[in-house]
């Protein structure tokens, strides 16, 4: 798990700085013409926001990862920091595909 220093630092960054050090740990990818350019995880067509709002929803990881068997526990970790660091991107996301 992440120190609570580190986080603290962590989320002192930019967000391009946050993208950046996410894109590192390859874990999250943001392609213009993939998914809309919305966050997704590693090089799969699966949307954070998409899981964050099954997350909200009650959904557990272990049905998450039993609905994508290509994702691990990392990949929702990664998610979930994800979405905790970008929070109004991932909300907008859910709130626009609710519209549709």
């Amino acid at each position: 798990m992440i120190t609570k220093e580190l986080r603290k630092e962590l989320m002192k960054l930019s967000p391009e700085e946050k993208t950046e050090i996410i894109q590192l740990l390859d874990g999250i990818n943001k392609t213009p013409k993939v998914v809309g350019g919305a966050a997704r995880i590693r090089n799969t067509r699966i949307p954070v926001w998409s899981l964050f709002h099954s997350h909200q929803l009650g959904t557990s990881d272990l049905e998450i990862l039993e609905a994508h068997p290509e994702l691990t526990q990392t990949d929702l970790m990664n998610a979930w920091f994800y979405a905790e660091t970008f929070p109004d991107e991932i909300e907008q996301a859910i709130a626009a595909n609710e519209a549709d």
